[in-house]
């Protein structure tokens, strides 16, 4: 595998939020320390449009359902 970890193995450790919904978890943990508040909207923003371009097959390599990516990709950026 390259030397990168399989990302479905920590999704599915995160299947639902406290809220029931759920949710798409970072398989691989950035540093986002050093970014400011409108960085970290403007990445939770564009991470969440790229959700609603994904395939099926790629869908499935990240461990989701097209179900979750929607519902994460359709949550405002302010939120987690």
């Amino acid at each position: 595998m390259n030397g990168l970890s399989d990302p479905r193995l920590i999704l599915r450790t995160h299947e639902l939020s406290a809220e029931g919904r759920p949710r798409v978890t970072q398989a691989r943990r950035v540093d986002l320390s050093g970014l400011g508040r409108w960085q970290l909207f403007w990445r939770r923003l564009t991470t969440r449009r790229v959700l609603l371009r994904l395939d099926a097959a790629q869908l499935q390599d990240i461990g989701l359902t097209r179900e979750q990516a929607r519902a994460e990709a359709l949550l405002p950026f302010w939120k987690l």
